[in-house]
Formats: structure tokens, C-alpha cells, sequence
């Protein structure tokens, strides 16, 4: 069989975007908007297979019944795996569907989480998770309430600072992780400078740098697009088991906290994923208990980044001023200014 494979990209090709999302479709697979490059297996000018990367995630893995077990599948991960070292990209992760690990297995990949029936997610090394936990477990601290925050902070408002100050109350001691990605609207680099200054003279608390092992686009990509409502269950799922079985062991937690969420209902779902996988008493790994905190109110509504993103975009200053740190509002006019002088 004369197969040829093409690179396409989703992005800036409609016509060839169509074609792959709906031969997912026939797969059960849908093709997600942060795919950078798809690289497809043709025949007869039909697709027979493809694959997609997505920063450092190859996902989209399909083959047509009509080739399954033909070696093709081992075929796209080759020229996805050419596609990744060409762009430098060497620490890869693989999404694929459970029946398909044993098959990756052979190719040098190793499952990390598992979502049921539906996703393995799967990493190119069988030590490099091991090592990322070891160098947390460096900084374990002593105490029977070991408390835990995963925040985003896009910006860094006076709410965030309110809740790691409760949490912190509430604990021995208090690890403090940073979302790493720079898929939000402030850049990582800026977001960790703001969250570095917000929490100084809170004395029981470590401030984690991100990785691709929590909420990241390895992980969790919904997280980064839930504001268009697509928090998925399954990668929030593989998220949980990650943090439960691998990350906090590493440092003793017992406790990870977040703020309640009134309005938003995909926030709201996932408080409650916490609960149900963080906190069963049948997963592997210590059961973790989620704490859920009443949010700062300012105005008669929540403290929230969106808010302040709004108000920022707006060039409220007053209003912003009144929901963040000195540090924060100084670094959005600034952000302004430079922006102004650049327009």
C-alpha cells in the first residue's frame, strides 16, 4: 500500500481542518483547538490515519478500521515523533485511548494516569515523573495539616492573596503551585513575579514553580479554555489522579484548598471532581481533603481574575485598584503604558 503523509495545519487551513475533524469523528475523537500541526496518512488522496501535537502532546491518534493492525499507528508516531524533535520538543506526553497503551508501550512510551475506559495519558520516559517527585519531596515539611493551592493567577488580585492567607491558617504548612503554561493572558514569568511579591510575610509557605505534571496543557488543556466552556472531565480527571497518587505523597499533603465558586457552573463541576477523586477513600494514594473557602468580596461580588481582567481591559483604574495589590496594579499600568506606546 502507497501511503504518503502530509503535515496540515488546523489553524490556517479550513477546507483540510474539516477533512480531519470529521474522519476523528468517525473514531470517536474530536480535533482540539489547541492542535498545532496534524500530520495525516493518505491513501487514494483519502486520510487513513492521523496524529496531532499540541505543545509537547501528541493526541489524535487514529487509523482507519480498514488499516488497524497494518503497523500504522507506529507509522504516525514516528512522523510525529520527527515532527516534535524538529521543533525541539523532547519531553513528549501521548493521549490515546486505554486499549491503545500496549501499543505505545513497544514504541518507548509509559502510562502515568488513566481516565477509566476513556484516555491513558502516557510519557516518553519511565523515570522522569519518578525524578520530578523526588526533587519535590525535597522540600517536604513536618506537621500533621500540609495544605496545597494550584492557582493560575491571571492576575494576582487581593483574593488570591485572602486565600492563601486562610489556608495558611489552617496548616502546618502550605505549598503553593504555580500554573506554568503561558496559555492565559499574562505570561507566566509575570504571573510568578506578581504571586512572589502578593504573598511576602506569610512564613509557613513553599512557592512551587509550575510543570507539566498540574494543569497543564499535558494534562488538563480544558483548563485553559474554560471560559469558552470547555473544562473536560476526562483530562481534569487524569489531572486529580496525578496530583493524588504521585505529586502529594511527595511532600505529605492532606489538604488542598480552593475558593467556592457561586456563578461559574464548569468551575463549580470541578470543585466537585476534587472532591469525588481527591477525596475517595478507594483511589490510590492518601485521600486528600478538599476545603473549599469563601471568596473575598468586594462591591457585593467575588475578588476574581476575570473581574479584574475586565476592569483592565477597560482601563478602570480605580475600580482595579481597588481589587488587587500595589504590586499588581502597578504592573498593569505598566502592561498598559507599554502597550499604548506600541499600538
Amino acid at each position: 500500500m502507497n501511503l504518503t503523509f502530509k503535515r496540515i495545519y488546523p489553524q490556517k487551513d479550513e477546507t483540510r481542518r474539516q477533512a480531519v475533524a470529521s474522519f476523528l469523528k468517525q473514531a470517536g475523537l474530536s480535533l482540539e483547538a489547541d492542535c498545532e500541526v496534524v500530520v495525516c496518512a493518505e491513501w487514494q488522496n483519502d486520510i487513513v490515519g492521523c496524529g496531532a501535537i499540541a505543545g509537547n502532546v501528541l493526541k489524535c491518534i487514529a487509523v482507519s478500521p480498514i488499516l488497524q493492525g497494518e503497523g500504522l499507528s507506529l507509522k504516525l508516531l514516528t512522523e510525529l515523533l520527527t515532527l516534535a524533535y524538529e521543533l525541539n520538543r523532547s519531553e513528549l506526553f501521548l493521549f490515546t485511548k486505554p486499549e491503545n497503551s500496549v501499543l505505545f508501550s513497544g514504541a518507548g512510551f509509559w502510562p502515568i494516569a488513566q481516565a477509566g475506559t476513556l484516555a491513558v495519558l502516557m510519557e516518553n520516559s519511565s523515570e522522569r515523573l519518578a525524578r520530578f517527585c523526588r526533587q519535590l519531596a525535597l522540600y517536604r515539611q513536618p506537621g500533621k495539616t500540609i495544605g496545597a493551592i494550584v492557582m493560575n493567577a491571571n492576575p494576582f488580585t487581593l483574593g488570591h492573596r485572602y486565600l492563601i492567607e486562610q489556608a495558611a491558617a489552617r496548616c502546618d504548612w502550605l505549598h503553593l503551585f504555580v500554573v506554568k503554561e503561558d496559555a492565559s493572558q499574562f505570561r507566566y514569568t509575570d504571573r510568578w513575579a506578581l504571586i512572589e511579591q502578593g504573598v511576602g510575610g506569610i512564613e509557613n509557605l513553599t512557592l512551587h514553580p509550575g510543570s507539566a505534571y498540574l494543569i497543564s496543557r499535558a494534562t488538563f488543556p480544558g483548563y485553559f479554555l474554560k471560559e469558552k466552556g470547555a473544562v473536560d472531565g476526562c483530562h481534569s480527571q487524569i489531572d486529580l489522579q496525578l496530583f493524588r497518587e504521585h505529586l502529594a505523597p511527595a511532600l505529605g499533603i492532606t489538604h488542598r484548598f480552593v475558593g467556592n465558586e457561586p456563578f461559574c457552573p464548569l468551575t463549580r463541576a470541578y470543585n466537585q471532581r476534587m472532591h469525588d477523586i481527591l477525596g475517595s477513600a478507594h483511589g490510590r494514594g492518601p485521600a486528600i481533603e478538599v476545603v473549599e473557602l469563601a471568596r473575598m468580596e468586594k462591591g457585593g461580588a467575588p475578588v476574581s481574575a476575570s473581574r479584574v481582567r475586565k476592569l483592565y481591559a477597560e482601563r478602570d483604574w480605580r475600580a482595579v485598584s481597588a481589587l488587587v495589590p500595589a504590586g499588581t496594579l502597578a504592573f498593569l499600568q505598566r502592561l498598559a503604558a507599554e502597550q499604548t506606546e506600541t499600538a
